[in-house]
């Protein structure tokens, strides 16, 4: 059949040369997490750190990764229909944004006269969109490459100048990119603004009772459950408005 006027996206969305692509993707990222935990281990060591410390550290990181990792659940369920699983897998496991590349495949798309799972949503015009989707994935890797090793330069200088500085503006990074993360939210409805307010009590809250009763354990999961209140609290907000 002519991939020009096929609207049989599956045959090309689940082909084995995607689902091997996809595989492969993991298989790197898979290597990739286990020399960073080892790498981690063997600063902690050199800087001191117990066992225990470095355990607390990972399971730490492990909850505090629940959250994004739920965001990333429900993008890649939104866009199952329309790229397959193996074209979700491979972006999702990749660094990214979905919007921006979701945003690339509609403009691809619309080139050729088609809209994402919609008319015109042929393989040809999937495979395009596709295309331009890992166009704009992959920008994000070849800028991390290009510019972290000029970033890190300047960290050590920055360093060597004044010390202080380099301490307070990495913290100060974080602060802004979740604050603006957040502001973004609230204009949206009202529900979004109870998630942010109930989230921020469920935190306050948590923090309070580890340091009054010091249960060091609660800081850890001490954001994953907070999520968790602020995402049951918006679902019965949400039903009942």
């Amino acid at each position: 059949m002519d991939p020009a006027t096929s609207t049989d996206i599956w045959a090309v969305a689940q082909s084995p040369l995607l689902w091997i692509c996809a595989l492969l993707v993991f298989a790197v990222i898979g290597v990739q997490s286990w020399i960073y935990v080892r790498a981690a281990k063997r600063a902690g060591e050199g800087i001191g750190m117990s066992t225990e410390d470095l355990s607390r550290a990972f399971r730490s990181g492990a909850v505090a990764s629940i959250g994004p990792s739920l965001a990333v659940l429900l993008v890649a369920i939104a866009l199952l229909t329309l790229f397959g699983t193996p074209a979700v897998l491979i972006r999702i496991g990749l660094i990214g944004s979905a919007a921006t590349e979701t945003a690339s495949a509609t403009v691809a798309a619309g080139t050729m006269g088609a809209s994402l799972g919609g008319e015109g949503w042929t393989q040809q015009v999937f495979v395009v969109a596709f295309t331009a989707m890992c166009i704009s994935g992959g920008a994000w890797l070849v800028g991390t490459l290009i510019l972290t090793p000029i970033l890190k330069r300047g960290g050590s200088t920055l360093q060597k100048v004044n010390p202080a500085a380099m301490a307070l503006i990495p913290g100060a990074a974080l602060l802004g990119a979740f604050a603006i993360l957040t502001m973004n939210e609230l204009p949206k409805s009202g529900v979004h603004v109870v998630a942010v307010l109930v989230s921020a009590a469920a935190m306050a809250v948590m923090l309070f009772i580890a340091e009054r009763f010091k249960a060091n354990w609660l800081k850890e999961w001490a954001l994953g459950i907070a999520i968790m209140v602020a995402l049951a609290v918006s679902y019965f907000a949400h039903n009942g408005a």
